[in-house]
């Protein structure tokens, strides 16, 4: 049997912890006859499960045959690629002719006769989704990692009209915390910032215990224990287990170098280039004196309280600490406290 584990960020492994209470949520919402939204955006820190709960959901709507669903790449013209998509669909591509649509001026399908070409994009696909109501379909759109972007803004200025309009369409977007913060506050997308956000949390470690004494055939304490080691980091929780898997004769502490080698080169290096000097300062105060006081946090750098609470927030929202018990302040992912200290000489 291959390792039923996977290092490949975005593919829905063999083994993973689904997060039920979310994918519920949604999809409960999705489907009702008056959903409470029809945008949703899930958030987390690299490596939290994001595309994986994105992808479930879209895999377990499109097995009503009345949903469709197109994922589209934010790095390209997202209009585009939407209606080429829409089109391509043979149930969808034979209503469109039927109807007499000519799409052909935006390279879409043959010219039709005594049809007046669509030359506009976004029309082009409001005629498509009136089609697409008028067959009972719902289209579900899926966008990984989104940015701040121009391609980003004038597709959700778009879907804004087709939601004015009452047509059957629904969005999830993932993506970083602080790229979905600076999307949702983007004034001309009032809808977005109304848009439920999802943030994911740990996964639920009597799930993870079960999984690993599952597939490892081991007593609990030792599932435990991994699970303990993971602190509940979707990635963490691959990772391990793949170590595991392919080091069957090692102990736990055995693996502790690949592991953190592994949560350094694929994860960690890329979180730490994207902190201000100051981010950093404030991770080192607490990593080297194992701190979590938030006014002993604060004297140390010789910070004020307003200042302070900038960069906590900007750590909090980065997904790397945990403000929740009031006047401590915690480090989530896994392993992290060591790797800042390696890195604490390098500033």
């Amino acid at each position: 049997m291959s390792n039923p584990f996977t290092l490949s960020f975005g593919k829905k492994p063999s083994e993973f912890i689904s997060r039920i209470t979310q994918t519920n949520q949604i999809l409960e919402d999705f489907n009702s006859d008056d959903p409470s939204s029809q945008t949703y955006m899930i958030t987390g820190v690299r490596g939290s499960g994001k595309t994986v709960l994105m992808t479930t959901i879209a895999s377990t709507l499109t097995q009503d045959k009345k949903w469709i669903s197109v994922e589209l790449n934010p790095e390209r013209d997202m209009l585009s690629k939407l209606a080429a998509a829409l089109y391509s669909m043979p149930e969808l591509h034979a209503l469109f002719i039927k109807a007499k649509l000519d799409f052909s001026a935006l390279g879409l399908g043959v010219t039709l006769e005594n049809a007046a070409p669509v030359t506009d994009i976004e029309v082009a696909i409001d005629k498509m989704l009136e089609h697409v109501k008028k067959a009972g379909k719902k289209l579900l759109i899926t966008i990984d990692e989104v940015t701040k972007s121009e391609n980003i803004r004038v597709f959700a200025a778009a879907f804004q009209i087709f939601l004015r309009k009452e047509y059957p369409v629904y969005l999830v977007m993932t993506g970083l915390y602080e790229n979905i913060y600076n999307l949702q506050n983007e004034k001309s997308l009032t809808f977005l910032y109304r848009a439920p956000k999802i943030v994911l949390e740990p996964l639920n470690y009597t799930a993870m215990i079960a999984k690993y004494q599952q597939v490892f055939s081991c007593d609990y304490e030792k599932a435990e224990e991994m699970a303990k080691l993971t602190k509940g980091y979707s990635y963490a929780f691959q990772l391990l287990g793949y170590l595991m898997w392919n080091n069957k004769d090692k102990s736990l502490e055995d693996i502790y170098p690949e592991y953190d080698q592994y949560l350094e080169e694929y994860v960690y290096n890329k979180i730490w280039s994207e902190l201000s000097e100051t981010d950093k300062q404030v991770l080192i105060e607490m990593a080297s004196h194992h701190n979590t006081n938030v006014t002993s946090i604060r004297e140390a750098l010789g910070m004020s309280t307003s200042k302070f609470s900038v960069y906590r927030d900007r750590l909090k929202r980065k997904g790397l600490v945990n403000a929740s018990q009031y006047g401590s302040l915690f480090l989530i992912l896994p392993r992290f406290e060591e790797f800042v200290m390696l890195h604490a000489d390098i500033i």
